[in-house]
């Protein structure tokens, strides 16, 4: 049964299969798709695959260094077993670019195991831990043209408040 996890070692094979997935379907402009840009091919060693793995749960941490734009972010994987299937992601608070663009939450699910609903229960399944960080209700952003994704969102009670240029920007309730 699939079940959302701080980030571990234990994925890597599939978490680096993952990774050759979204590289082949020319993945750009995520978290997956900078984590890819700044760390493979290096992370195919077991030491740095572990040292990745500590800097994405160090990111969670108010007093880690990060870019000034950047803001604490606790990612979570969503994994069954040692099958890596996708990445959530939960930014504590929101500057203006992820006001207006990124919102609290992103997330994607690897290519091979779209469409079998696991976006939507690594959401449902992420809106306790933002609740614990004190974020309710929750931004979540995603394109206009991205219906799996708009589905997602509304199936987790999203209410739409605008679409500004290509994004459609949606509050979540993170309570019951």
């Amino acid at each position: 049964m699939p079940e959302l996890v701080l980030p571990t070692t234990t994925v890597r094979e599939s978490f680096l299969e993952a990774m050759d997935e979204f590289v082949a379907e020319g993945a750009e402009h995520s978290q997956t798709a900078a984590w890819i840009e700044h760390n493979a091919p290096g992370w195919k060693h077991p030491d740095a695959f572990a040292a990745f793995v500590e800097a994405v749960r160090a990111d969670a941490l108010a007093e880690t260094p990060r870019p000034q734009w950047h803001v604490p972010c606790t990612t979570l994987w969503w994994v069954d077993g040692e099958d890596y299937l996708g990445r959530i992601a939960i930014r504590h608070e929101l500057n203006d670019f992820l006001l207006d663009v990124g919102g609290h939450i992103g997330y994607d699910v690897r290519p091979t195991r779209r469409r079998e609903g696991h976006a939507t229960a690594m959401l449902r399944h992420a809106l306790p831990w933002a609740l614990g960080l004190g974020i309710d209700p929750a931004l979540v952003t995603c394109d206009d043209d991205n219906v799996g994704s708009v589905r997602v969102i509304e199936a987790a009670g999203g209410v739409l408040e605008d679409v500004r240029g290509v994004k459609r920007r949606y509050w979540v309730p993170t309570t019951s």
